[in-house]
């Protein structure tokens, strides 16, 4: 998908004041209402932004490339949970055959003896992939793995 210099430029500002939110884009991009600039985000630099826990709008690590703040090979910190960083590790790398979600579960119970659960594992997967981190593949059932290299990812976790 190629981006128009619009596109560009405004997706230039949500990596420039990341994390931000719809007031500060509607108010820097002369925009009506939050819901017109939620309505082109969605529309038009869908695949290069994502919300974070807070609701907040970041760039994905695509997005950043895009607009020349990072050349993909930088490590990219996101904040996340613990059970987010068990799950990074239980996945393939982005060459491997991606897995379920149960496979994934699976590999977490051998991992920790934990049973956090499908519906934790799930969640967890969700947010990395809104993120950028991790790559969801359309088969069956969704499968996932890693979106970037393993080392190039580094979770702050919450409290």
């Amino acid at each position: 998908m190629s981006l128009s210099e619009e596109a560009r430029r405004r997706l230039a500002d949500i990596v420039e004041l990341q994390p931000t939110k719809n007031a500060e884009l509607q108010k820097r991009w002369g925009m009506e209402s939050g819901s017109e600039v939620h309505q082109y985000l969605e529309g038009t630099l869908g695949r290069y932004y994502y919300r974070d826990d807070d609701s907040l709008i970041c760039a994905t690590p695509e997005g950043e490339v895009v607009v020349g703040e990072s050349d993909g090979d930088g490590e990219r910190v996101v904040t996340g949970t613990e059970r987010q960083c068990q799950v990074l590790d239980a996945l393939p790398g982005p060459e491997g055959e991606p897995q379920s979600v149960v496979a994934t579960l699976h590999d977490l119970q051998e991992a920790t003896g934990d049973d956090p659960g499908v519906d934790a594992v799930r969640s967890a997967l969700h947010g990395l992939t809104d993120r950028g981190l991790v790559e969801r593949v359309r088969k069956t059932v969704p499968t996932f793995r890693l979106a970037v290299e393993r080392e190039r990812i580094r979770i702050d976790t919450e409290g």
